[in-house]
C-alpha cells in the first residue's frame, strides 16, 4: 500500500476504493474469524474493553490494592470459618483475620477506603452451630 492519494479526491473516497480493490483481489478471504461472530459484540460497551483483552490474552495478573486485597481475603476467611470442620478452628479463622484488619485500620493502607470492621467471633460462631443443627 505505497500509493498515495490522489490530490483533490476526498480522503473517504480514496479509502473505499483501497478497501474494494483489496476485496476483490481477495486480500481479506483467509482472515482468521472470517465468517464467525465479533467476540463480545453482545457486551456491554465498556471503554477499557482492549485493556482488559490484552490482559487476558497475555496471561497477566493485576495486584489489587492491599484495601482491596484484604477485604477479599477477609470474605475468603469469613467463608471458611462459616464452613470450618470445628467450633475451635471457626473461631481461629475470625481472629487471625481480625488482628489484619486491626493492623490495617491502625496503620492505614493504600488504596480506596477499607471499610471493613473486625467480626464479631461469637456471632460467627454462633452462626456455625446454627448451620450444623
Amino acid at each position: 500500500m505505497t500509493e498515495r492519494k490522489p490530490l483533490g479526491m476526498p480522503f473517504e473516497s480514496w479509502v473505499d476504493r483501497q478497501i474494494r480493490e483489496a476485496e476483490e483481489r481477495g486480500a481479506f478471504d483467509d482472515l482468521p474469524g472470517a465468517g464467525k461472530p465479533i467476540p463480545g459484540l453482545d457486551r456491554p460497551h465498556d471503554d477499557m474493553w482492549w485493556i482488559k483483552q490484552k490482559v487476558e490474552s497475555e496471561g497477566l495478573s493485576m495486584p489489587l490494592p492491599p484495601t482491596l486485597a484484604l477485604r477479599k481475603e477477609a470474605e475468603e476467611a469469613l467463608a471458611q470459618a462459616r464452613g470450618a470442620r470445628s467450633e475451635t478452628e471457626a473461631r481461629r479463622i475470625v481472629e487471625e483475620i481480625n488482628q489484619k484488619i486491626r493492623e490495617a485500620i491502625r496503620t492505614g493502607l493504600s488504596g480506596p477506603p477499607l471499610n471493613l470492621m473486625p467480626f464479631d467471633a461469637d456471632e460467627i460462631v454462633s452462626e456455625w452451630r446454627q448451620a450444623r443443627k
